[in-house]
């Protein structure tokens, strides 16, 4: 994540306009003018936001100087101190708000994602994200996940062309969109079926998919499926000279993962780190 680039850089001006607007109006009540603070953690978890809160903290006031404890993807415990402030009072007050929520979003991102990816462990399948994030966080949830040890799938639509359910239904025959999407777009364009049956699986397959994602399918389906499927796109003739078919599998609730871990498996991919994930409960504490 460039936390450099101009369309970060815009979306975290968006948080500070947001909450402090045209200023904070408690801060005529503060005599102090010199503060320091830290953040401790109330519950265990993984961090996420060491860049970004550095970031906010930098556009808030420069003169904020900020010691972290721990770096992006570490575990972190109870009652831990996560990192040190010093600076202007106004501006660690006007700061605590934005900084602490974006990091306790994220870390229960990570947190979350770890959890599922120990699970994985000893297997060659990866887990990865999808596309239903909150608008305006795509690329800071996404980073969360990395930092739980997942791996981020496409991005957005621009980045990998994925024919699902919906599109199929409007679609006269797979192999023809397929070879639509080859001619209308760049060669390294990575095209991805979607499969809810093993009908339409072998049609992925035999349409030259780079991948299929097989949704909703039973473990024991899967352990059947695998093999005939590789052994299908080794022979087909319609695949472009590319890498082995890259076999996804999604729609499994996360508390059923371990009955997943099936060789021949590439990839799970899970909305529900992003979508049923807690905040993790951080608290900023001022030092006299």
């Amino acid at each position: 994540m460039d936390l450099y680039s101009p369309n970060i850089s815009r979306i975290i001006d968006d948080w500070i306009e947001e909450d402090i607007g045209k200023g904070d109006l408690t801060s005529s009540a503060i005599t102090k003018k010199i503060g320091k603070a830290h953040w401790i953690a109330k519950e265990e978890g993984i961090f996420c936001g060491v860049g970004i809160i550095k970031e906010i903290l930098k556009k808030i006031d420069e003169k904020i100087e900020c010691n972290f404890f721990i770096n992006d993807g570490e575990k972190f415990l109870k009652d831990q101190k996560l990192l040190e402030l010093n600076g202007p009072s106004r501006s660690l007050l006007a700061s605590e708000r934005i900084s602490l929520n974006i990091s306790m979003h994220l870390s229960g991102i990570s947190t979350y994602t770890k959890n599922i990816v120990d699970v994985l462990k000893g297997t060659n399948i990866n887990l990865a994200d999808t596309r239903k994030t909150t608008p305006g966080l795509r690329i800071f949830e996404k980073y969360a996940f990395k930092c739980g040890g997942g791996i981020n799938h496409r991005m957005g639509l621009y980045d990998a062309a994925m024919i699902k359910e919906n599109h199929i239904a409007w679609t006269d025959n797979l192999k023809n969109a397929v070879e639509k999407i080859r001619l209308n777009t760049p060669f390294t364009t990575h095209i991805i079926i979607e499969a809810e049956d093993m009908k339409q699986a072998k049609d992925a397959v035999l349409a030259g998919a780079d991948s299929i994602l097989l949704d909703e399918f039973n473990p024991e389906l899967l352990k059947k499926s695998i093999k005939e499927l590789r052994e299908l796109s080794t022979n087909n003739s319609n695949r472009t000279i590319r890498n082995d078919l890259i076999i996804e599998v999604s729609g499994i609730n996360p508390i059923n993962i371990s009955n997943y871990l099936i060789d021949g498996i590439d990839l799970i991919s899970t909305s529900s780190s992003i979508t049923k994930s807690n905040w993790i409960d951080f608290s900023m504490r001022y030092i006299n």
